[in-house]
């Protein structure tokens, strides 16, 4: 009777953690910043089923367009379009209907276009696809106050991000892009009921890149992000597979601590 009650523990703790790497699994969105359909599609089949998610960015639809984004769709896979939309109300609206019709499920747009482009951005897409997400950017993961000050908006990167969070939540939008360093603070003050993506993401050891202000996959998480974006510590890994693997479980355990 000992005997089968450990190993029905031993059956209910991998259920329990099968569940928790599913789980997390939704959160999870792999970069694919390359510079052709061929390179995004060995990575895609690397990964495999150890992420569902992935980020076209500005390399990728500028290499290849539209298409490599309707083939991944089609395919199975959620698609976070990252292109930064950032321009007249008229012209961003005409752009996410488009990018709404490819069945992406999430995009973003620059907080800093305003609430007049925010509202445009949100009303376009729910003329098409209700399910899909608009994220406003606030302040990009590569820069430091420095560059705030350069740019002429000065003060804190914290001032910075919840000002354009704020305004972004506030015009429709679903959610916003931020680091993790300032997650916490942002949930804080605005609350739970949306979505944040944290880009920058390094696991422990990781080379740092381009990003300023890096976290972990748990730190974020713990943070209060809803998603995390990894690129290269992923998709150059000798086993993109594990690697995915091994940043979902550390995702998985922050969120069964929580």
């Amino acid at each position: 009777m000992r005997g089968q009650l450990i190993n029905d523990r031993v059956i209910d703790d991998r259920l329990m953690h099968d569940r928790q790497i599913n789980d997390a699994r939704q959160h999870l969105i792999v970069a694919l910043d390359v510079s052709s359909a061929a390179a995004a599609r060995k990575i895609v089949a690397a990964v495999g089923d150890s992420a569902s998610t992935y980020k076209v960015g500005m390399q990728l639809h500028t290499a290849e367009g539209p298409q490599i984004v309707r083939e991944l769709v089609t395919s199975g896979r959620r698609i976070f379009l990252d292109l930064k939309y950032h321009d007249i109300p008229t012209t961003v609206a005409s752009a996410v209907r488009e990018a709404a019709k490819l069945g992406v499920s999430m995009l973003t747009v620059h907080a800093s276009g305003g609430s007049k482009m925010l509202r445009a951005a949100v009303e376009a897409a729910a003329s098409v696809n209700p399910e899909l997400t608009i994220l406003g950017v606030t302040v990009l993961t590569s820069m430091d106050e420095n560059d705030l000050e350069e740019s002429g908006a000065g003060g804190r990167i914290l001032d910075q991000v919840l000002r354009l969070a704020e305004l972004a939540i506030r015009s429709g939008c679903q959610g916003i892009v931020t680091s993790a360093r300032e997650t916490a603070q942002v949930r804080s003050c605005l609350g739970h009921k949306f979505a944040i993506v944290n880009p920058g993401i390094r696991p422990a050891g990781a080379d740092r890149g381009d990003q300023s202000r890096v976290v972990t996959p748990a730190e974020a998480i713990a943070a209060g992000a809803t998603h995390i974006v990894v690129g290269r510590p992923i998709t150059e890994a000798a086993n993109p597979a594990a690697e995915a693997e091994k940043i979902l479980q550390e995702m998985g355990a922050v969120g069964a601590a929580r």
